[in-house]
């Protein structure tokens, strides 16, 4: 891709962060082939803020409430929430989360941050997982933010399972695939072992 002219540049700026608002600053200087400096400017420009503040406005959007467990067992911060229709969260892999010698992270904290996310969904009081099918597609690094996307395929609005695929990406790159059953409401109460998420991981 070469370098584009400054008023085309800003269109596919523009463009970029219509369709995926999560991208930063150096995530667009790869897709844009420009210096951070150049994509500042062109924000400042433009008017358009900066991740931090794009992610405030998201989240102070009205959503709906999380009705399955507390907000803040939900591994990530919930940015958009139409229950037993789709959710959004963001999590931002940090020091703690990652191998040390690597700067990989853990795969059970990308698979919490989409776990937490497919129980949040369900509209119900009591929403337990009963299994998941899950991939990782490639290791989420330090300092990358995981964007975790969940849509109820089925059951959504019924008793008893609801399925709930959940897709978490860097950028525009997926990193992690799941489906989830999830367990709802007196379906939950009759399961042989509550409590226990079973999840059929093939890594760590």
């Amino acid at each position: 891709m070469e370098r584009l002219p400054k008023r085309q540049r800003h269109q596919e700026l523009s463009r970029l962060i219509e369709d995926n608002p999560f991208l930063t600053d150096r995530e667009l200087t790869r897709l844009l082939k420009v210096s951070i400096q150049t994509i500042r400017l062109d924000r400042l420009e433009l008017a358009i803020p900066e991740l931090r503040e794009r992610l405030k406005v998201m989240a102070e959007r009205s959503y709906d409430p999380v009705r399955s467990l507390p907000l803040h067992e939900v591994i990530g911060e919930v940015v958009d929430l139409q229950l037993d229709k789709s959710g959004i969260s963001l999590f931002e892999i940090r020091e703690e989360h990652v191998f040390s010698r690597s700067g990989i992270a853990r795969g059970h904290h990308v698979f919490a941050q989409a776990n937490s996310l497919a129980v949040a969904v369900i509209n119900d009081e009591i929403a337990l997982t009963a299994s998941a099918d899950i991939r990782f597609l490639r290791p989420a690094r330090l300092g990358e933010k995981c964007i975790a996307k969940a849509y109820v395929r089925s059951g959504g609005s019924q008793k008893g399972k609801a399925k709930v695929e959940v897709c978490t990406y860097v950028g525009d790159e997926m990193v992690f695939q799941g489906y989830f059953v999830i367990y709802r409401s007196r379906a939950a109460d009759s399961m042989e072992s509550v409590g226990g998420e079973e999840a059929h991981e093939n890594r760590d």
